[in-house]
């Protein structure tokens, strides 16, 4: 499905290049709030193995990444205290694209315009690939999820809980 439709570059894709990561490139129609669900419907797969992107902040407003799998969401209580801060909350979509450049529904921890600490459920490095944002709206990538820890020194947590 959209094999054929090529991507333009994003800062995700160039920062992935610039390193020599090997990555495929899924482009489906996205549909506003239908969230990793509707993307690994239309791309056949796993939504457990579609990662999301997710800009928090902790009580001084200093911004974090987190990424967790599609079906699950954010204990932020669970990973507050594991990253010790005193309470971390998702920003308002404004401030997450101020913050990470993109758009919400296509943000890539690759190439955000703000260098931010990384935060990666512990369970999405065992999986073989996973697919995340590449950097646009209807557009993810499939890579080796150790690339997350060595272009992004993400620092694995536990803070998954069933949606």
């Amino acid at each position: 499905m959209n094999k054929t439709k090529h991507v333009s570059e994003t800062p995700a894709t160039q920062v992935l290049r610039r390193h020599g990561i090997r990555f495929g490139e899924h482009p489906y129609d996205y549909i506003e709030h239908g969230g990793t669900a509707e993307s690994a419907r239309q791309l056949g797969i796993d939504e457990h193995h579609v990662v999301k992107t997710l800009v928090m902040e902790d009580e001084h407003a200093k911004p974090l990444i987190v990424l967790m799998h599609g079906d699950r969401t954010v204990s932020t209580k669970n990973l507050a205290r594991q990253i010790g801060a005193k309470r971390v909350e998702p920003c308002k979509p404004e401030v997450a694209s101020r913050h990470s450049g993109y758009l919400v529904g296509g943000t890539s921890p690759f190439g955000t315009k703000k260098s931010m600490p990384v935060y990666v459920e512990a369970s999405i490095l065992e999986l073989a690939s996973i697919y995340l944002n590449g950097g646009r709206r209807g557009y993810l990538v499939s890579l080796e999820p150790r690339v997350l820890s060595a272009l992004l020194d993400a620092k694995p947590v536990h803070c998954a809980s069933v949606d």
